[in-house]
């Protein structure tokens, strides 16, 4: 049997919208409107609808992105530095796919996704999702706890970081060759950012497998920082008790650094971080501190001083 405590960030199952009109394709394309019309937003009343086993809903107080922007406006610098890059992501290969675990773990392993899979309990949830560069999605995801990937490692209790690398293929993405970026893409987050219940895999978004251009088969969702630390078609994880050296930190360690927490107080050095742009509707608002979620973060980040260094 399937007992659950609801936690504060999901969406009570008496607001949550019809799976049919989740999935559906016209309801996908319709986005925003059908979304506030059926009460996602918290402006009207929803039908009644269960929902399907161990599926967590955040109630984000904004419609979702509507499908077509959210799949054809990405940022996937392996596959070109512009937001168009949706057909260029296509030569991906994606199947079959794997991990490789090592670092400080009991037994480093290398785990085919499909494995994977079988051995986690999938879920799924809508979040926010906001950008360095200041715009913002809302988007459903489909995945598993990243606290469920951390068990089946089995790191070392001597590990404090949690680093994930991206596939490096110049032969798959356009984007690496010749660029004088520091390929592979790396990003990490401490273990106690690891296990927040908000820290999720991603392996599927509006109810279908996860788009190359979105990050297929396999990335990081980590709601409450930006989305540079959302790592995109994992292929290894590393357990080490040093910060890692992240690929954006590396660039440029003025403007991006390793925590990258959302705080509409600090500023980048180039724009202000105090709005941000809904993608797909034409509209701003004000950013939130944590994106919103500092009700279940903001704890892991008690007593540490506030920089003017962008992230906290």
């Amino acid at each position: 049997m399937l007992i659950r405590s609801p936690r504060g960030w999901e969406l009570p199952e008496r607001l949550a919208t019809p799976e049919a009109l989740m999935l559906g394709r016209r309801y996908l394309l319709g986005g925003a409107a059908t979304l506030a019309a059926v009460g996602l937003a918290g402006t009207a009343q929803a039908a009644e609808a269960p929902l399907p086993p161990g599926a967590l809903r955040f109630k984000p107080g904004r419609p979702l992105t509507p499908a077509h922007a959210v799949e054809t406006y990405n940022n996937y610098y392996e596959f070109g530095t512009s937001k168009s890059i949706w057909r260029a992501a296509q030569r991906l290969h994606t199947s079959p796919w794997s991990l490789r675990i090592e670092g400080m773990v009991h037994k480093p392993t290398t785990i085919a996704l499909d494995t994977l899979l079988k051995q986690v309990t999938q879920d799924e949830r809508v979040y926010r999702h906001r950008c360095v560069e200041a715009w913002a999605i809302t988007v459903p995801w489909t995945g598993f706890p990243l606290s469920q990937l951390v068990k089946i490692a089995n790191p070392l209790a001597s590990a404090k970081y949690m680093v994930f690398q991206t596939l490096d293929d110049p032969k798959q993405m356009p984007g690496i060759s010749g660029s004088f970026f520091p390929w592979p893409y790396v990003e990490g987050v401490t273990m106690a950012e690891a296990n927040n219940e908000l820290a999720f895999v991603g392996t599927g978004l509006y109810g279908k497998n996860l788009l190359k251009q979105n990050g297929a088969p396999i990335r990081i969702v980590l709601p409450w920082k930006y989305g540079f630390k959302s790592v995109k078609s994992i292929v290894k994880i590393t357990f080490t008790d040093k910060q890692p050296m992240t690929f954006w930190k590396q660039i440029a360690p003025d403007e991006y650094g390793f925590w990258a927490n959302v705080n509409p107080a600090v500023p980048h050095p180039r724009w202000s971080q105090a709005r941000e742009r809904l993608i797909g509707t034409g509209k701003t608002v004000p950013t939130q501190i944590y994106n919103g979620y500092g009700q279940w973060v903001s704890s892991l980040y008690a007593g540490m001083p506030q920089t003017r260094t962008l992230f906290m």
